[in-house]
């Protein structure tokens, strides 16, 4: 099913994530954006939607001796909230918990954060499937996880599991922010990004920025932080609801994601203990509408769970894709040339960053600009 545009204008330039790579020059792109302006999506099964959003206090790996005691009592705190979600306010279609409910953050090496990783599918997603059954709601989450097929690789996967138990979708994380902090060097894990051939060789194109075309309307989830091009290309695809997961997170990215790209979008943060330096940080999860104004939001650095109300269907009326000066653009987006090239950790297991300070050396080597 396709919709049909309706006049928008954005106050912004926002460009499209493909446009700068021509690495991409020889490889045959199926169609991924609608040349007259719709977008497909699947039949709505109600007109009103529900989102849930979950804050809460996670532990941390390295509180527990035995990892497997760790993710058992963080499910069981998952367990709770998802109970308390279902059973309070509004029934719930889609349940967002944070970047990392399961294992909590964690600035380990390599090796031994591995050990805090989950499987996808696994025991926690199985009993997550077991919750959204009972409570016939889609249930978002993001986690460490790892996978034999890409070994000595940390994951940051945001799942989706729908209302049957199953998994719908496994949200790769795009890519990372890079040269935030110098002195707490860069994040280590494996991003769509950083091993991007053999992503996309591995699973398909249509997975660089995937839709999931629900009965409740089409959504995405991303874990990425401050980067509209990213955001841009999902809207391109006909995203309606952005999920977004975070530990940390900038209030105002959130809101103007939300309204450059005409799209709904809820922003699940992780909270801190009291004494935590951080915890001034945590919380203030909140729900946006395509105008950017708060629909709701917990206001501080505690457990709750907010809701709000989505009129998809009104929303979805004579919507298609915004208007992006794209073309007018394209000779800066064409000569533009990231810093960090593609595919740079598309590398042997052993020689993999272990830490964040490996992983700046590791991009120093690689720059572009510090190498010219």
């Amino acid at each position: 099913m396709k919709f049909a545009l309706r006049s928008l204008i954005l106050p912004v330039v926002l460009g499209s994530l493909l446009a700068a790579c021509t690495e991409n020059e020889t490889r045959q792109w199926p169609p991924l954006v609608d040349a007259g302006g719709a977008y497909e999506a699947a039949p709505l099964e109600k007109d009103v939607v529900v989102v849930k959003v979950v804050q809460n206090l996670v532990r941390n790996m390295e509180d527990f001796a035995d990892p497997q005691a760790g993710l058992a009592e963080n499910l069981r705190r998952m367990e709770h909230w998802i109970e308390v979600a279902c059973s309070e306010g509004g029934k719930p279609d889609f349940i967002l918990f944070n970047e990392f409910p399961l294992t909590g953050y964690s600035r380990a090496p390599r090796d031994e954060k591995l050990d805090y990783t989950i499987r996808i599918p696994g025991p926690e997603t199985d009993r997550l499937g077991e919750l959204a059954r009972s409570c016939d709601s889609y249930i978002i989450f993001g986690s460490y996880a790892r996978d034999d097929e890409w070994p000595g690789h940390i994951l940051s996967i945001n799942t989706v599991i729908d209302r049957q138990g199953e998994i719908a979708a496994e949200y790769w994380k795009s890519r990372n922010i890079k040269r935030f902090g110098a002195e707490a060097g860069d994040i280590p894990t494996t991003t769509v990004e950083s091993v991007y051939d053999r992503y996309l060789d591995r699973y398909g194109e249509e997975q660089l920025i995937p839709v999931l075309r629900t009965e409740f309307g089409n959504i995405a989830v991303s874990t990425v932080q401050l980067d509209p091009f990213v955001f841009a290309a999902f809207a391109m695809r006909g995203v309606e609801i952005m999920f977004r997961t975070a530990t940390l997170f900038s209030e105002i990215d959130v809101k103007a994601i939300a309204r450059y790209n005409n799209m709904y979008s809820a922003m699940c943060n992780i909270i801190f203990p009291d004494d935590s330096p951080a915890a001034s940080q945590g919380g203030n999860s909140l729900i946006v509408g395509p105008d950017g104004a708060v629909l709701a939001q917990a206001t501080g650095n505690y457990e709750a769970v907010i809701e709000a109300e989505i009129p998809i269907a009104e929303f979805r009326a004579g919507r298609g894709i915004q208007r992006y000066p794209l073309e007018m653009l394209q000779p800066v987006f064409s000569q533009y040339r990231g810093e960090i090239p593609l595919n740079h950790l598309d590398l042997p297991p052993e020689q993999l960053p272990q830490t964040r300070l490996d992983m700046t050396a590791l991009l120093d080597r690689a720059s572009r600009w510090l190498n010219r």
